[in-house]
């Protein structure tokens, strides 16, 4: 496990990709993709119902049936039923090249939760995830507040999961359920990152005093940060020309510090003391590899101190420098 951490914070596998997010991939891709993952010592995945219409979870639960259960740990979402789809057509408006076998309901009831989440564990092929999230319920707050959570307080007392949550690409209601609810774990997607750290007003600073993990997802605001380029997106659509000359400052300064930009972006998302995992998609082993690599790898604490005085970074944003114990 020390090969896929960072500080305290660890490097855990993002499953979207491999149910075939914007492009088609293979089993045995998928399948070397999460071995990869594996060998570079990552012991978390996280998968969804939505990705790839259960095509993530299948692919998931395949490559990891060879390893001790208590070996790893899985996070699952709840919140999109799937229901039987009698027709033709694919999944691309939803961003996944698979066939329209299944359409999604939203239903963050506690029957519809109960449903949902059994029908992932016969598709991962166990008997128990270690976290499940509601997932995306920015629409559906009231039904996800008054049923979906109590349902997932049910399923922890049960021991059917082991921790409960919410995963969203916003704050402000991940924030309500840190102060208002006995979640253990937030997954914020797209909010701490080095083009964004909106984080840090209002759901960062509540998890810390409530002493809530965090995980940190779209550490590279879906492609932009890996590779700043025009035509690169931003969360999950065309990036805009501001977006990208920022990316590219950032990018440079990495690289004038010997390091490169994908290295700084973990570092930046595993370095607030609020962070426990930092949630990386791969679907390649090429990728799975290259995220491992640049967890570890070293950011000089010149870097922070740079963007800071260039008002790349806000001067409060914790970087690992000034972290405890934190990796060079």
């Amino acid at each position: 496990m020390s090969q896929a951490r960072r500080g305290s914070a660890r490097l855990a596998f993002g499953a979207a990709g491999i149910g075939n997010l914007y492009t088609e991939l293979t089993d045995q891709q998928a399948y070397d993709a999460v071995a990869a993952a594996w060998r570079q010592g990552v012991r978390h995945f996280d998968t969804a119902p939505h990705y790839g219409l259960g095509l993530s979870e299948r692919r998931l639960g395949a490559a990891l049936r060879e390893h001790p259960r208590p070996s790893y740990t899985l996070s699952t979402k709840v919140g999109r039923r799937l229901e039987p789809a009698y027709g033709t057509g694919d999944d691309l408006a939803h961003g996944f090249v698979v066939p329209a076998t299944h359409r999604r309901v939203w239903d963050f009831t506690a029957d519809g939760i109960r449903r949902t989440l059994d029908a992932s564990l016969e598709r991962l092929g166990l008997d128990h995830v270690d976290t499940v999230y509601l997932h995306d319920p920015d629409d559906h707050a009231e039904q996800a507040f008054r049923e979906g959570y109590p349902a997932l307080e049910r399923l922890r007392s049960e021991g059917v999961v082991g921790a409960i949550g919410a995963g969203m690409n916003q704050t402000a209601m991940l924030t309500r359920f840190v102060r208002d609810t006995d979640v253990d774990v937030v997954l914020c997607a797209g909010r701490y990152t080095l083009l964004d750290q909106s984080a840090l007003t209002d759901l960062l600073p509540a998890a810390r005093e409530r002493g809530t993990a965090v995980v940190i997802g779209g550490a590279f605001n879906s492609g932009l940060l890996a590779e700043p380029r025009r035509g690169a997106t931003y969360d999950y659509a065309a990036a805009t020309g501001e977006l990208v000359e920022r990316a590219l400052r950032l990018k440079a300064v990495a690289e004038r510090h010997g390091t490169t930009l994908r290295a700084a972006a973990l570092a930046f998302c595993a370095a607030h003391p609020a962070v426990t995992g930092v949630l990386v998609g791969a679907r390649s082993a090429a990728e799975a590899d290259d995220c491992a690599e640049q967890f570890r790898a070293p950011v000089p604490a010149a870097l922070w101190q740079e963007l800071r005085e260039t008002g790349l970074l806000p001067a409060d944003a914790p970087v690992p420098a000034e972290r405890p114990g934190q990796e060079p």
